[in-house]
């Protein structure tokens, strides 16, 4: 989990920095950098776990 977190933080950062650079306002720079790194944190969570899943599937086919 502080993996995730330390990903949103990030995420966050860049949004907010890209956004505010491309609009010029804070508002929206804001608003970008809460919802979009929001949604993608949570996807990327379960990418990791499907992604953990695939690589168990390879070792368990591996050892039979």
């Amino acid at each position: 989990m502080k993996k995730t977190l330390t990903f949103a933080i990030l995420h966050f950062s860049v949004a907010f920095t890209i956004t505010y650079l491309l609009t010029g306002s804070i508002v929206i720079g804001g608003a970008v950098a809460l919802i979009e790194p929001a949604v993608n944190t949570v996807v990327y969570y379960f990418h990791d776990k499907v992604w953990n899943r695939i690589e168990a599937n390879d070792l368990a086919i591996a050892a039979s």
